[in-house]
Parts: structure tokens; sequence; C-alpha cells
């Protein structure tokens, strides 16, 4: 199945970097504004510079954000801050982290993929995705011709036989051992030819799921379907052909799910008149006293009792409680729904929470409307609709992998925004560079 290769990974000099806390960033979809400001004061070479590189005013057509990106690791090349491996390798990156109060590892294989169709079944994605940021990831691709951030895959090592390979390469001192902001990263170069293709071809009859970085998949999926069409002829072994991944086990210690809560603000008086009584025609609807020592625990209880499909509200009538919701008739919800999804998808309560509440009871599309907010973190949650900022939550169960796994087998997506893999894959640990391939025999 999966087609898992090494390459001659970007990474960079540490003549010029003695901290790589000075130089990774986050993936660009969670960089905020503050963030980019402190990230370009960290280092002159901090990687922002080419993950995320801003507009300005005047831009054009040979002057832009995506050109001034790859000018910019074209210099890093030139003067030695970033080097390309001598030899194809693939990278075994462990992640520490903590979330929740709870210490974790996680462990992943950075490599390049082929790059498959979806029809194929061989790469499987499981969530929705959006339009506008694939054709910025698209073109930043075409601009400096590298995969600049990884995309995080799963893979299932059932009898263990990758997990024990890997164990044996990081027996020696990482070459990347750093903390930044209470997390720490060590990262393992593997170059061995022999070490490379027994873990290599261990995926030969593996399919890949896409955790998270569904845009940098189909973007990358997308340039190469552009190359394409320019050149019928390209090569099969073509740098475009792959694209760069991070995989991780399913049974991995260190792979959080977090659910990704809904919170919802501006909403005008219609919408919410008579919301309680509307759901009851689908609801059983009770209370929870959020005040109450342990009420999060006796949500909790509630919210993962096995056979019903729940959620919880929290700002309907007052943030006094929390509101329970428990589906009373699956079939009658799932008629709702578009009749092209599974009975998998239909069971979840997100969506429930998107197609029989947000659009049917209030109104809302739910793919892009400027209303709906997601945050992880269902006590910062519960701040904001306390302070005011917005009017109510939805707060839903963590997906569990099984159900991940099970939705992309079948074909089917979640709604966008179903789960958030905590934490981010960071962004600047290795470079897949198009060229540092070509120019190198394979």
């Amino acid at each position: 199945m999966a087609e898992v290769r090494a390459f001659h990974g970007l990474r960079y000099n540490p003549m010029f970097v003695d901290d790589m806390a000075d130089v990774i960033c986050p993936p660009y979809d969670i960089i905020s504004p503050e963030q980019e400001k402190a990230l370009k004061e960290r280092s002159p070479y901090n990687y922002i510079r080419l993950e995320y590189s801003q507009p300005i005013p005047q831009d054009n057509v040979v002057d832009n954000r995506y050109t001034r990106a790859a000018a910019i690791l074209e210099k890093w090349i030139g003067e030695r801050v970033i080097t390309a491996e001598k030899k194809a390798a693939i990278y075994i990156h462990d992640h520490y982290f903590s979330v929740f109060g709870k210490q974790y590892k996680r462990r992943g294989i950075i490599a390049r993929v082929r790059l498959e169709e979806w029809d194929r079944m061989v790469i499987r994605p499981h969530e929705g995705t959006l339009s506008e940021p694939k054709r910025d990831r698209i073109n930043l691709i075409s601009a400096v011709r590298a995969n600049t951030s990884p995309v995080y895959g799963l893979y299932q090592d059932i009898e263990k036989d990758v997990s024990r390979l890997l164990e044996l390469q990081t027996e020696s001192k990482p070459v990347v051992s750093m903390n930044i902001e209470g997390e720490r990263h060590e990262l393992w170069v593997v170059t061995d030819d022999s070490a490379i293709a027994k873990v290599t071809a261990l995926f030969d009859k593996k399919p890949i799921y896409i955790a998270d970085g569904h845009h940098r998949y189909e973007s990358a999926l997308t340039y190469r379907r552009e190359r394409l069409a320019g050149n019928p002829q390209l090569p099969s072994d073509d740098p475009v052909n792959f694209v760069m991944m991070t995989l991780v086990d399913f049974a991995d210690p260190g792979l959080v799910v977090l659910p990704a809560h809904r919170l919802l603000g501006g909403m005008d008086a219609n919408t919410l008149s008579n919301l309680k009584t509307k759901l009851a025609s689908f609801f059983d609807v009770t209370t929870i006293t959020a005040k109450l020592p342990g009420a999060w625990d006796t949500l909790d209880k509630a919210l993962r009792e096995e056979g019903k499909i729940r959620l919880a509200m929290y700002g309907l009538g007052g943030t006094e409680n929390f509101t329970l919701l428990t589906l009373r008739e699956v079939e009658t919800a799932s008629n709702l729904m578009p009749y092209f999804h599974s009975d998998i998808y239909k069971k979840l309560d997100v969506s429930v929470l998107d197609h029989i509440i947000l659009e049917e009871l209030m109104g809302l599309k739910t793919v892009e409307d400027p209303r709906i907010s997601f945050n992880f973190d269902r006590n910062d949650v519960v701040s904001r609709v306390k302070s005011g900022e917005f009017q109510m939550a939805f707060i839903l169960n963590p997906m569990k992998a099984e159900i991940i796994k099970a939705i992309s087998d079948v074909s089917d997506r979640m709604p966008r925004k179903s789960t958030y893999f905590f934490p981010k894959l960071p962004s600047g640990l290795v470079v897949y560079r198009f060229d540092s391939e070509a120019s190198t025999k394979k």
C-alpha cells in the first residue's frame, strides 16, 4: 500500500543555530499575529519566515509573500544556514508534552510518502476541508518547491514491528534535543540503508490515515496534478510525487485527540428564541449544576455513557448549569443528514450538533459561519461564555482513534473541525525540498 521513502532533508546548521528552540515555529494555521511578531524577534532565522510569510500592499505577481519565502530559503541555503542531508534519511521525532496536567511522549517517523489519489484508499482522510487554505499552501509549494511542514499521518502497528525497529535506532544520542514552552523535542537521523529498508518495507501493506494536515496533503496532491497536466511524462520518481509526513502509530501513548468545542456569538433573538423547546423535540434535556464540586466529572461520565449519543451546552438560560442533551431517536436525526454519509458519521455527536442543532434548529450554515468559533480547552470555553464574549457553547466528547480509523475506512469524512490532534507538529525540524532530491542520485 503506502510507499514510504527516505529523503535528503534540509535541517538547520548548528554552526548558525545554537538552540533549535529559537527557530522552530508552530504550523501556519495556528499562528496568531502576536506569535508571529514574537517568533520573528526570537531569531533572524526563525522558520516562520518560510512557513507563514505575510502579504504587503505592494505585492504583485513577481514579488509576493510566496516569492519572498522562496528567496529566503535560497538565501539560507546559499549561506549554509540550512543544509541538506548528505545521505537520504528517515527521521525519528520524540515529542514530550503535557495536557491538562498529564505527561505524554509521542513518537513519529518523518519521511516522504508517495502521493495517492483518495479513491485508491492508500492515504485515507477523516475530515472535511475548505478551499482557501489549500490555495495558499499550493502557492507556497509552487514558489519554494518544498514541503515546509509535515502532514500528520497515522498507521497501525499491531505487532509492534515498526516500534521495535525505531527503538533500536534511538539508542544513540539525538542530533537535536531542545526544550521550548514546556515541551521537549528530540530528533534522530537514520541513514543506515538496511535500517531504512526494514522500516519502510513494513508500510508496504499498510494504509496511512491523515490525522492533521488535510489541507497540506490536498495542496500537495493538487500541485502534483497541475504539474502532471503540464507534463504528462513526469517521471514516477519525480520529487513532486511525494509529500513529507510524520507518521505515528494509532496505539502510541502520546496520541492525544481533543474535541473541538463550538462557541457561538452574535446570535440574534430569533435564532435563540424557544431554542430549549426546539431541542426537546429531538433530545432529552437535563441540567447539571456547574458550580457543584465534581461537575466536570459528572458531565464527563454522562457524556461518555456507552450506547448514548450525547453532548452538552453551556450558556443556555444562564451560566449556572450545563445542559445535557441526549438524542432520543437516531433514525429521525439520521434522516435529516445528507443521505450519502455512513451510519458511523450519523452517530457522531459532532454530526448531530452540526446537522440537527446548528443547521436544522438554529438555521446556521456550519461550514463557514463566522458566528461559530472552535476551542479545544473546555475550561477556556466556559470562561469565555461567562465573560460575555460568547453567548453559548457546545461541549463535545473527544473522538476515539478507532472511530477516526473506522470512518476513514468507509471513505467518509467527519464534519470540519471534528478533531484536534494535540499538540500540533512543529515546523522547521526538517524540510522536504524537491531540488535536493532531484540533484541527488536515488
